[in-house]
């Protein structure tokens, strides 16, 4: 695939202004760039960056009304089978990852337990990556404070032998980097979590409304790591969102993206609003946020109008941010080039 030149010009860009950028994440492309081809036993297994996986299954809760764990761990893992084309839910992660990165799973814990992540999503990734070879060090669930991580279930845990769970927060100085970084037309203070500790990324949002950018998915997800993610918010977050995304902490460091869609919110969002939610019971995963953040657009408009209400355009909060980030070379928009597979 080739390299969108308006991604070229923005890296160019990057390297005159960010001083701070560090070496792997310029050399390192982006997912988008090109399609993945990995080999196993002398047996070529093609992936294709813009795949979006859904898997779904509607006896996900106990009686009790209790996740069932075997069954969330089931769907992630099929689905991630389905997106690399593995033949095994081992290989499957190991085509994702290495065992020497240090992964950074970002999470969105701003609505509250209820409509954040579940706790059981995100210990089944963590399974994942230890497939994969991943030692517990080198993994690190974060957020923007402590106290979000801890309002939505997790335990803030500060230890170095194990699974590290904290906010940026809990680093020193107010945990973002002192110089100005640049993705688009506004300058940010980015996470050291992503610029220095992490050397990959797996973005776990959830699949809700906004009343801004109409949709809060993948991409909206990152302004939880900067500094001032109020100065993005003008004109429906666009083209802030798409913008954002083109830095190289993200765009070269997210290797997956894990939405959380058992509980979904189709109006009223960002807060968590009960009225508005529905059970649609599966996780989604991708490699593109582009085209992952499409198909939750068209997830959420379809519930809208079973709902008998006005579609996002209607309610002039139309998420115009995704067709901008395809424009800027950060994936694909078009429903017809997207390859949609529901396991």
């Amino acid at each position: 695939m080739r390299v969108n030149k308006e991604r070229r010009r923005f890296l160019k860009k990057t390297l005159q202004i960010g001083g701070g950028i560090c070496a792997s994440a310029i050399i390192g492309r982006s997912v988008m760039d090109y399609t993945s081809c990995i080999s196993w036993g002398g047996e070529a297994l093609t992936t294709y960056p813009s795949d979006v996986v859904i898997a779904r299954n509607d006896n996900i809760l106990a009686e009790t009304g209790n996740l069932r764990e075997n069954i969330v761990s089931g769907l992630l893992h099929k689905a991630v089978m389905q997106l690399t084309n593995a033949p095994s839910q081992e290989k499957a992660w190991q085509t994702l990852f290495k065992p020497d990165e240090v992964i950074g799973i970002k999470l969105n814990c701003l609505s509250g337990k209820t409509m954040s992540p579940h706790v059981t999503v995100v210990e089944s990734i963590i399974q994942g990556l230890k497939f994969a070879g991943v030692k517990d060090k080198n993994i690190i669930v974060f957020e923007r404070n402590n106290r979000e991580l801890e309002t939505a279930g997790f335990r803030v845990r500060r230890m170095t032998d194990g699974v590290r769970c904290f906010g940026t927060d809990e680093l020193p100085g107010g945990g973002y980097g002192a110089e100005l970084q640049f993705a688009g037309s506004v300058g940010t203070c980015f996470s050291k979590i992503v610029s220095h500790l992490c050397t990959s990324i797996i973005n776990v949002p959830v699949l809700k409304d906004h009343d801004l950018a109409g949709i809060s998915v993948a991409m909206k997800n990152f302004f939880g790591v900067i500094h001032n993610p109020n100065k993005y918010h003008g004109n429906n977050c666009n083209p802030f969102i798409a913008e954002l995304n083109t830095h190289p902490y993200i765009a070269d460091k997210v290797r997956l993206i894990v939405c959380d869609a058992l509980l979904a919110q189709y109006n009223g969002g960002p807060s968590y609003k009960p009225k508005w939610t529905w059970n649609y019971n599966g996780i989604i995963v991708g490699r593109d946020p582009v085209a992952l953040d499409r198909i939750c657009h068209t997830i959420i408009e379809e519930k809208r109008s079973e709902m008998r209400l006005p579609s996002l355009k209607q309610a002039k909060r139309e998420p115009k941010y995704i067709s901008t980030a395809a424009a800027l070379g950060l994936g694909v928009d078009d429903l017809s080039k997207i390859k949609l597979v529901h396991v």
